[in-house]
Protein backbone atom coordinates (compact mmCIF):
# COMPACT_ATOMS: atom_id res chain seq x y z
CA UNK A 1 0.00 0.00 0.00
CA UNK A 2 0.96 3.57 -0.64
CA UNK A 3 0.23 5.83 2.16
CA UNK A 4 -2.48 8.97 1.04
CA UNK A 5 -0.60 12.24 -0.04
CA UNK A 6 2.43 9.94 -0.58
CA UNK A 7 4.50 12.50 -3.08
CA UNK A 8 3.79 15.22 -0.12
CA UNK A 9 4.91 13.02 2.23
CA UNK A 10 7.82 13.02 0.75
CA UNK A 11 8.55 15.89 -0.56
CA UNK A 12 8.73 17.22 3.09
CA UNK A 13 10.96 14.07 3.52
CA UNK A 14 13.54 15.24 0.98
CA UNK A 15 13.13 19.03 1.95
CA UNK A 16 16.55 20.16 4.03
CA UNK A 17 16.22 20.57 7.09
CA UNK A 18 12.82 19.24 8.57
CA UNK A 19 13.28 15.76 9.65
CA UNK A 20 10.63 13.76 10.93
CA UNK A 21 10.06 14.96 14.64
CA UNK A 22 9.23 18.30 12.76
CA UNK A 23 7.11 17.36 9.83
CA UNK A 24 4.84 15.45 12.72
CA UNK A 25 4.49 18.47 14.31
CA UNK A 26 3.68 20.50 11.31
CA UNK A 27 1.24 17.45 10.12
CA UNK A 28 -0.20 17.34 13.78
CA UNK A 29 -0.87 21.26 13.56
CA UNK A 30 -2.28 21.32 9.38
CA UNK A 31 -3.78 17.13 9.06
CA UNK A 32 -2.17 16.29 6.36
CA UNK A 33 1.22 16.73 4.77
CA UNK A 34 -0.70 18.05 1.45
CA UNK A 35 -2.18 21.00 3.53
CA UNK A 36 1.11 21.66 4.94
CA UNK A 37 2.16 21.92 1.66
CA UNK A 38 -0.65 24.15 0.49
CA UNK A 39 -0.93 26.34 3.76
CA UNK A 40 3.24 27.00 3.89
CA UNK A 41 3.17 30.81 5.01
CA UNK A 42 1.28 29.58 7.97
CA UNK A 43 3.15 26.40 8.64
CA UNK A 44 6.55 28.69 7.75
CA UNK A 45 5.66 31.06 11.17
CA UNK A 46 5.94 27.97 13.21
CA UNK A 47 9.03 26.51 11.81
CA UNK A 48 11.31 29.44 10.26
CA UNK A 49 13.81 26.59 9.26
CA UNK A 50 10.64 25.58 6.91
CA UNK A 51 10.37 29.46 5.66
CA UNK A 52 13.79 28.80 4.29
CA UNK A 53 13.03 25.52 2.67
CA UNK A 54 9.99 26.98 1.13
CA UNK A 55 11.47 30.07 -0.17
CA UNK A 56 14.11 28.29 -2.17
CA UNK A 57 12.09 27.78 -5.17
CA UNK A 58 14.86 25.46 -6.66
CA UNK A 59 15.43 23.24 -3.37
CA UNK A 60 10.95 22.68 -3.38
CA UNK A 61 11.20 21.51 -7.00
CA UNK A 62 14.03 19.09 -6.18
CA UNK A 63 12.30 17.61 -3.42
CA UNK A 64 8.77 17.21 -5.63
CA UNK A 65 10.81 15.47 -8.59
CA UNK A 66 13.16 13.26 -6.20
CA UNK A 67 9.16 12.15 -4.32
CA UNK A 68 7.98 11.22 -7.73
CA UNK A 69 10.86 8.80 -8.17
CA UNK A 70 10.89 7.76 -5.07
CA UNK A 71 7.24 6.82 -5.70
CA UNK A 72 8.40 4.87 -9.01
CA UNK A 73 10.81 3.29 -7.37
CA UNK A 74 8.58 1.86 -4.26
CA UNK A 75 5.88 1.10 -6.88
CA UNK A 76 8.16 -1.50 -8.81
CA UNK A 77 9.80 -2.87 -5.83
CA UNK A 78 5.88 -3.70 -4.52
CA UNK A 79 7.00 -2.06 -1.22
CA UNK A 80 4.38 -0.03 1.08
CA UNK A 81 5.26 3.12 2.35
CA UNK A 82 3.07 4.49 5.58
CA UNK A 83 2.37 7.88 7.49
CA UNK A 84 1.84 8.72 10.87
CA UNK A 85 -1.70 9.41 9.48
CA UNK A 86 -3.05 6.29 7.94
CA UNK A 87 -4.76 4.08 9.83
CA UNK A 88 -2.39 0.69 9.56
CA UNK A 89 0.48 2.89 11.25
CA UNK A 90 1.45 0.72 13.92
CA UNK A 91 -0.37 2.35 17.48
CA UNK A 92 2.38 1.74 19.92
CA UNK A 93 4.81 3.93 17.52
CA UNK A 94 2.17 6.89 18.09
CA UNK A 95 3.17 6.83 21.47
CA UNK A 96 6.61 7.66 21.28
CA UNK A 97 7.91 11.49 21.28
CA UNK A 98 10.23 11.23 17.72
CA UNK A 99 7.87 8.59 15.89
CA UNK A 100 9.15 8.34 12.31
CA UNK A 101 6.49 10.21 10.05
CA UNK A 102 7.19 7.91 7.05
CA UNK A 103 8.06 4.06 7.21
CA UNK A 104 9.04 2.22 4.29
CA UNK A 105 7.38 -1.75 4.10
CA UNK A 106 8.94 -4.92 2.85
CA UNK A 107 6.44 -7.76 3.43
CA UNK A 108 2.63 -7.49 5.69
CA UNK A 109 2.41 -4.09 6.63
CA UNK A 110 -0.02 -5.78 9.47
CA UNK A 111 2.89 -7.14 11.28
CA UNK A 112 3.93 -4.10 12.46
CA UNK A 113 0.53 -3.95 14.45
CA UNK A 114 0.68 -7.48 16.17
CA UNK A 115 1.00 -6.73 20.13
CA UNK A 116 1.98 -7.62 22.34
CA UNK A 117 5.94 -7.07 20.39
CA UNK A 118 9.05 -8.22 22.40
CA UNK A 119 12.46 -6.80 20.90
CA UNK A 120 15.27 -9.24 21.30
CA UNK A 121 18.64 -7.66 21.05
CA UNK A 122 22.32 -8.17 22.00
CA UNK A 123 25.96 -7.79 20.69
CA UNK A 124 26.71 -8.93 17.00
CA UNK A 125 30.22 -10.94 18.39
CA UNK A 126 27.60 -12.94 20.13
CA UNK A 127 28.53 -16.56 21.89
CA UNK A 128 26.98 -19.53 21.35
CA UNK A 129 25.11 -19.73 24.59
CA UNK A 130 23.81 -15.97 23.51
CA UNK A 131 22.78 -17.02 19.75
CA UNK A 132 21.00 -20.34 21.24
CA UNK A 133 19.22 -18.44 24.11
CA UNK A 134 18.07 -16.23 21.73
CA UNK A 135 16.97 -18.33 19.45
CA UNK A 136 15.37 -20.74 22.09
CA UNK A 137 13.38 -17.36 23.61
CA UNK A 138 11.92 -15.90 20.42
CA UNK A 139 11.01 -19.40 19.33
CA UNK A 140 8.81 -19.70 22.94
CA UNK A 141 7.17 -16.40 22.79
CA UNK A 142 6.63 -16.78 18.50
CA UNK A 143 4.72 -19.57 19.45
CA UNK A 144 2.95 -17.40 21.59
CA UNK A 145 1.56 -15.23 18.97
CA UNK A 146 3.94 -12.68 20.56
CA UNK A 147 5.63 -10.71 17.58
CA UNK A 148 9.57 -10.73 17.78
CA UNK A 149 11.30 -7.43 17.03
CA UNK A 150 14.92 -6.73 16.06
CA UNK A 151 17.41 -5.64 14.11
CA UNK A 152 18.78 -7.93 11.55
CA UNK A 153 22.08 -7.71 12.75
CA UNK A 154 24.83 -10.50 13.06
CA UNK A 155 24.46 -12.20 16.63
CA UNK A 156 21.58 -11.79 18.89
CA UNK A 157 19.48 -10.11 16.10
CA UNK A 158 19.72 -12.74 13.62
CA UNK A 159 19.30 -15.51 16.50
CA UNK A 160 15.84 -13.98 17.16
CA UNK A 161 14.49 -13.65 13.79
CA UNK A 162 15.73 -17.61 13.16
CA UNK A 163 13.81 -18.42 16.69
CA UNK A 164 10.82 -16.47 15.77
CA UNK A 165 10.56 -17.80 11.83
CA UNK A 166 11.38 -21.31 13.05
CA UNK A 167 8.23 -21.15 15.13
CA UNK A 168 6.18 -19.73 12.35
CA UNK A 169 5.20 -16.66 14.48
CA UNK A 170 5.79 -13.03 13.22
CA UNK A 171 9.12 -10.96 13.43
CA UNK A 172 10.11 -7.31 12.18
CA UNK A 173 13.23 -6.61 11.32
CA UNK A 174 14.02 -2.76 11.70
CA UNK A 175 16.83 -1.52 9.52
CA UNK A 176 19.32 1.04 9.65
CA UNK A 177 19.58 1.47 5.94
CA UNK A 178 17.18 1.73 3.23
CA UNK A 179 14.70 -1.69 3.03
CA UNK A 180 16.15 -2.38 -0.11
CA UNK A 181 19.51 -2.69 0.80
CA UNK A 182 20.41 -5.92 1.89
CA UNK A 183 22.73 -5.36 5.39
CA UNK A 184 24.34 -7.63 6.02
CA UNK A 185 25.04 -9.19 2.56
CA UNK A 186 25.40 -12.09 4.27
CA UNK A 187 21.20 -12.00 5.47
CA UNK A 188 20.18 -12.09 2.22
CA UNK A 189 18.07 -15.06 2.57
CA UNK A 190 17.49 -13.85 6.46
CA UNK A 191 15.65 -10.96 5.03
CA UNK A 192 13.77 -12.48 2.48
CA UNK A 193 12.75 -14.91 4.90
CA UNK A 194 11.43 -12.56 7.34
CA UNK A 195 9.75 -10.12 4.65
CA UNK A 196 7.99 -13.30 3.99
CA UNK A 197 6.28 -13.87 7.08
CA UNK A 198 6.97 -10.67 8.81
CA UNK A 199 7.94 -7.21 7.52
CA UNK A 200 11.59 -5.50 7.19
CA UNK A 201 10.96 -1.85 8.05
CA UNK A 202 13.34 1.29 8.15
CA UNK A 203 12.25 5.14 8.16
CA UNK A 204 15.54 5.65 5.89
CA UNK A 205 15.24 6.41 1.93
CA UNK A 206 15.27 4.00 -0.88
CA UNK A 207 19.27 3.16 -1.61
CA UNK A 208 20.40 4.48 1.81
CA UNK A 209 23.40 3.51 3.08
CA UNK A 210 24.49 1.52 6.35
CA UNK A 211 26.00 4.37 8.32
CA UNK A 212 27.23 3.71 11.65
CA UNK A 213 25.31 6.75 13.38
CA UNK A 214 21.89 5.60 11.59
CA UNK A 215 21.73 2.28 13.90
CA UNK A 216 21.35 4.61 17.30
CA UNK A 217 18.69 6.24 15.17
CA UNK A 218 16.62 3.07 14.17
CA UNK A 219 16.88 1.91 17.45
CA UNK A 220 14.22 3.95 19.05
CA UNK A 221 12.10 1.97 16.55
CA UNK A 222 12.67 -1.42 17.87
CA UNK A 223 12.04 -0.19 21.60
CA UNK A 224 8.79 1.91 20.43
CA UNK A 225 7.30 -1.10 18.53
CA UNK A 226 7.47 -3.19 21.72
CA UNK A 227 5.85 -3.49 24.85
CA UNK A 228 9.24 -5.12 26.25
CA UNK A 229 13.44 -5.28 25.53
CA UNK A 230 15.14 -8.18 26.20
CA UNK A 231 18.45 -7.84 26.08
CA UNK A 232 20.15 -11.25 25.94
CA UNK A 233 24.40 -10.43 25.78
CA UNK A 234 25.77 -7.20 25.54
CA UNK A 235 28.94 -5.52 26.31
CA UNK A 236 29.42 -2.48 28.36
CA UNK A 237 29.35 0.43 25.45
CA UNK A 238 26.85 -1.78 23.21
CA UNK A 239 24.08 -0.40 20.95
CA UNK A 240 21.54 -2.72 23.43
CA UNK A 241 22.64 -0.04 26.11
CA UNK A 242 21.07 2.36 24.01
CA UNK A 243 18.04 0.82 23.04
CA UNK A 244 17.44 -0.27 26.68
CA UNK A 245 17.50 3.57 27.37
CA UNK A 246 15.27 4.87 24.86
CA UNK A 247 12.84 1.63 26.28
CA UNK A 248 12.96 2.57 29.90
CA UNK A 249 12.55 6.83 27.92
CA UNK A 250 9.20 4.90 26.27
CA UNK A 251 7.77 3.44 29.03
CA UNK A 252 8.56 -0.34 27.90
CA UNK A 253 10.05 -2.95 30.35
CA UNK A 254 13.65 -4.28 29.83
CA UNK A 255 14.47 -7.26 30.72
CA UNK A 256 18.22 -9.44 30.71
CA UNK A 257 19.67 -12.10 30.29
CA UNK A 258 22.54 -13.46 33.00
CA UNK A 259 25.46 -14.97 31.75
CA UNK A 260 28.85 -16.19 32.64
CA UNK A 261 30.76 -13.34 34.73
CA UNK A 262 33.86 -14.38 32.87
CA UNK A 263 32.38 -12.85 29.55
CA UNK A 264 32.43 -9.37 28.91
CA UNK A 265 29.74 -9.87 26.54
CA UNK A 266 27.25 -10.15 29.83
CA UNK A 267 28.48 -7.29 31.30
CA UNK A 268 26.31 -5.07 29.33
CA UNK A 269 23.13 -7.53 30.89
CA UNK A 270 24.69 -7.83 34.15
CA UNK A 271 24.77 -3.83 34.86
CA UNK A 272 21.06 -3.88 33.44
CA UNK A 273 20.07 -6.45 36.19
CA UNK A 274 21.95 -4.43 39.01
CA UNK A 275 19.82 -1.59 37.29
CA UNK A 276 16.63 -3.25 37.45
CA UNK A 277 16.09 -5.09 34.82
CA UNK A 278 14.19 -7.99 35.45
CA UNK A 279 16.18 -11.56 35.21
CA UNK A 280 15.24 -13.82 32.64
CA UNK A 281 16.64 -17.23 32.76
CA UNK A 282 13.68 -19.52 31.36
CA UNK A 283 10.83 -19.06 28.55
CA UNK A 284 8.33 -18.50 31.83
CA UNK A 285 10.21 -15.40 33.05
CA UNK A 286 9.29 -13.65 30.18
CA UNK A 287 5.65 -14.04 30.59
CA UNK A 288 5.68 -13.83 34.69
CA UNK A 289 7.46 -10.39 34.41
CA UNK A 290 5.19 -8.92 31.71
CA UNK A 291 1.93 -10.87 32.99
CA UNK A 292 1.25 -12.02 29.29
CA UNK A 293 -0.70 -14.94 29.27
CA UNK A 294 0.07 -18.32 27.82
CA UNK A 295 -1.66 -21.08 26.27
CA UNK A 296 -2.51 -24.33 27.87
CA UNK A 297 -1.01 -25.95 24.41
CA UNK A 298 3.02 -24.91 25.29
CA UNK A 299 2.79 -25.79 28.87
CA UNK A 300 2.08 -29.35 27.82
CA UNK A 301 5.19 -31.74 29.06
CA UNK A 302 8.08 -33.09 27.46
CA UNK A 303 8.01 -36.57 26.84
CA UNK A 304 10.31 -38.53 28.96
CA UNK A 305 12.87 -40.02 27.74
CA UNK A 306 13.99 -44.00 29.43
CA UNK A 307 17.87 -43.49 30.71
CA UNK A 308 20.22 -46.20 31.48
CA UNK A 309 21.99 -45.82 34.29
CA UNK A 310 25.13 -45.01 32.62
CA UNK A 311 23.17 -42.12 30.58
CA UNK A 312 21.69 -40.45 33.87
CA UNK A 313 26.05 -40.37 35.40
CA UNK A 314 26.61 -38.40 32.04
CA UNK A 315 24.00 -36.34 32.12
CA UNK A 316 24.87 -35.83 35.91
CA UNK A 317 28.55 -35.26 34.54
CA UNK A 318 27.07 -32.01 32.66
CA UNK A 319 26.85 -28.93 34.37
CA UNK A 320 25.43 -25.57 32.01
CA UNK A 321 28.87 -25.12 30.33
CA UNK A 322 30.22 -27.23 27.75
CA UNK A 323 33.10 -29.48 28.29
CA UNK A 324 34.96 -31.92 26.80
CA UNK A 325 35.78 -35.91 26.60
CA UNK A 326 38.32 -35.64 29.11
CA UNK A 327 35.99 -33.81 31.92
CA UNK A 328 33.48 -35.84 31.66
CA UNK A 329 35.54 -38.93 31.86
CA UNK A 330 36.67 -37.30 34.90
CA UNK A 331 33.71 -36.85 36.78
CA UNK A 332 31.55 -39.88 35.31
CA UNK A 333 34.06 -42.40 35.88
CA UNK A 334 33.82 -43.42 32.71
CA UNK A 335 36.89 -44.24 29.95
CA UNK A 336 37.04 -41.89 27.32
CA UNK A 337 36.39 -45.06 24.72
CA UNK A 338 33.12 -45.89 26.36
CA UNK A 339 31.66 -42.27 26.56
CA UNK A 340 31.33 -41.59 22.57
CA UNK A 341 28.38 -43.93 22.21
CA UNK A 342 27.17 -42.68 24.68
CA UNK A 343 26.92 -39.25 23.90
CA UNK A 344 25.83 -39.86 20.69
CA UNK A 345 22.94 -41.62 22.04
CA UNK A 346 22.06 -39.22 23.84
CA UNK A 347 22.50 -36.43 20.82
CA UNK A 348 19.69 -38.50 19.44
CA UNK A 349 18.01 -38.41 21.98
CA UNK A 350 17.85 -34.16 22.05
CA UNK A 351 19.69 -34.17 25.14
CA UNK A 352 23.03 -33.29 24.94
CA UNK A 353 24.58 -30.81 22.15
CA UNK A 354 28.02 -31.84 20.54
CA UNK A 355 29.89 -28.68 19.98
CA UNK A 356 32.53 -27.60 18.02
CA UNK A 357 36.16 -28.12 19.60
CA UNK A 358 34.74 -31.69 20.36
CA UNK A 359 32.41 -30.05 23.28
CA UNK A 360 29.25 -30.95 25.11
CA UNK A 361 26.88 -29.63 27.01
CA UNK A 362 23.04 -30.63 28.38
CA UNK A 363 20.49 -29.18 26.01
CA UNK A 364 18.24 -28.75 28.81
Amino acid sequence: MISKDAECWLTLHFLPGLGCTRIARLVDCFGSADAVLDQGGKAAELFPGFARALADKSALNAAQQQARQELDQIARQQLSLISCTDGVYPPQLLEIADKPALLYVRGDVQALSVQPALAIIGSRSASDYGRRTARRLASAVAEQGVSVVSGAAFGIDAAAHEGALQAGGPTVAVLGCGVDVVYPAAHRGLLERIAAQGAVISEFSLGTRPESFRFPIRNRIISGLSRAVLVVEAGEKSGSLITSRLALDQGREVLAVPGSIDSPKSRGAHWLIQQGASLVQREEDLFEALSWPKSGAADAPLPSVPLSPEAERILQALDAYPADIDRIAQVSGFAPALLQPLLLTLELQGLVRHLPGHLYEKTR
